[in-house]
């Protein structure tokens, strides 16, 4: 990474000759750490579980409730980077992780591993959009596929690799090091980015509006929870519990969209959606989001329940899948600024779809090394679609949505992971009580392995579904050459 020089906006008596290079790596370091959360606790879900004796649909809310409150969080860093600046933002971010981290390396029991889980993504659904908006304020147009394919090393390898190094520390020392050993990381981001970090876009200080970020919160809250929710006892989507969650939260979104298109000053600007490619860019991340965050937490319990494999023998299987995503992000990014999004994305999606496919079909007699390969390509296909579509998406949109646009597609990225996990879970876990009513237990056999292997074959079904859809949708897409002052004429 070069020291380039770039003009920006200076939110503080800094400089305004501000260098590239210190930027970036104050917030590849946080990001990193703060992101690489979101999939550690995969495959110490099953040794927690045991250990404060609750089940997979509650212990999955260690991974769900971290991407719910960064879903929710999300939209409103949008208000809040017109009121702070990128450093305080960072700074404020870091430290509540950290804290977050500290609550949950000590924790005594599940509700207050829970807590400590959800302060930690308060952090992270403050640090995410900074990192995006920062990219699109010191980095021209042509020079973004670069630059967020760097940012994709983060969001994508982070919780790529979290579940190899969740199996590793949990072989080699005990769950609670999962966090101890994040904690100087965490510390040293902060001070490296109270040196360093620069303020790149200037202050508004936008009106507050309570009401918004209460149909927010109740919007994507109901929808992530309704969906959890589904999948515990026999009653599914039929409970009331389950379709009044839903149905409040697609109210509350609806709610939220109609007071944001009054507002002279809304808190999220879903303007941004008239641009066509960022409409369908939204779509898209939804769908693989789902894909990829159900995978990387079904796949690890599969391995040790299903195949009957340690937690350090299911974590190394993700390995190389993971560092595979990490190296082609950089790479993908740089092919995104020469050749555009449709040589990219239209593969990777191709690809997905072969591999979900391939995965309805695994059973407890599927080598490890086919799942090592399948997870290998899953990963490929993910970087070779969510860096290039999100940057051709924020690409078509005027410099005064930056903020709001980085905002919406995160937001709906953590949201769909979250629906994912939630959904895919439940899916399994409907499935695996489908078999067991179904079967003459005494017939042998493992019937509990055998009962996973149907509930993992019906998750991976009905998520092939969404990936064909995921295709379809590629097949549109154009590549963006974002003139700014055309954009905002076309669309004030």
């Amino acid at each position: 990474m070069n020291e380039e020089q770039v003009e920006v906006h200076s939110q503080a008596p800094v400089s305004v000759n501000v260098k590239r290079a210190p930027i970036m790596i104050s917030l590849i370091i946080g990001g990193f750490f703060a992101i690489l959360n979101e999939t550690l606790l995969n495959v110490a879900l099953t040794e927690l579980s045991t250990e404060f004796g609750v089940t997979a649909n509650t212990i999955q809310w260690l991974t769900t409730g971290f991407m719910l409150v960064v879903g929710i969080l999300v939209p409103i860093t949008a208000l809040l980077s017109g009121w702070f600046t990128t450093r305080q933002l960072f700074i404020g971010a870091m430290t509540l992780f950290t804290v977050g981290t500290i609550i949950s390396g000590v924790a005594p029991a599940f509700p207050v591993l829970l807590i400590g889980r959800l302060v930690q993504a308060s952090g992270t659904g403050l640090l995410i959009p900074v990192m995006m908006n920062t990219i699109l304020h010191i980095y021209p147009p042509e020079k973004r596929g670069g630059a967020m394919g760097m940012v994709g090393l983060v969001i994508m390898f982070a919780p790529a690799i979290g579940p190899t190094l969740s199996g590793l520390i949990v072989e080699a020392l005990s769950w609670r090091w999962l966090f101890f050993i994040v904690i100087p990381f965490a510390l040293f981001s902060i001070a490296f980015s109270a040196v360093f970090l620069k303020n790149v876009s200037t202050l508004t200080k936008p009106k507050v509006d309570i009401l918004s970020i209460v149909f927010s919160t109740l919007g994507f809250g109901g929808i992530v929870y309704g969906f959890s929710s589904a999948g515990e006892g026999h009653a599914g989507f039929s409970s009331p519990e389950v379709y009044l969650t839903i149905s409040i939260g697609f109210i509350s979104l609806l709610l939220f969209v109609m007071r944001q298109l009054k507002l002279e000053e809304p808190m999220l600007d879903v303007r941004a959606f008239k641009s066509p490619m960022f409409s369908l860019t939204a779509v898209l991340l939804i769908i693989v989001m789902m894909s990829m965050f159900s995978t990387m937490i079904i796949l690890p319990m599969f391995l040790q329940s299903g195949l009957v494999l340690s937690a350090f023998v299911a974590g190394l299987a993700l390995l190389p899948g993971g560092v595979l995503n990490g190296l082609m992000s950089p790479v993908a990014g740089k092919l995104f600024d020469k050749f555009g999004p449709r040589m990219l994305i239209i593969p990777g999606s191709a690809i997905l779809s072969i591999v979900l496919w391939l995965f309805t079909q695994v059973t407890t007699s599927t080598t490890l090394i086919t799942f090592i390969v399948l997870h290998s390509l899953l990963m490929i296909s993910v970087s070779l679609i969510m860096m290039p579509a999100q940057t051709n998406g924020l690409n078509q949109l005027p410099k005064r949505y930056y903020a709001h646009g980085t905002a919406i597609l995160n937001t709906l990225q953590q949201v769909g992971g979250a629906i994912g996990i939630a959904l895919f879970i439940s899916i399994m876990t409907a499935g695996s009580a489908r078999y067991l009513e179904n079967v003459d237990s005494s017939a042998g056999g493992n019937l509990q392995a055998e009962a996973m292997t149907a509930g993992v074959q019906t998750s991976f079904q009905v998520a092939l579904v969404f990936a064909l859809a995921a295709f379809i949708l590629t097949l549109f897409i154009k590549r963006t050459e974002a003139p700014e002052e055309t954009l905002t004429n076309a669309q004030s």
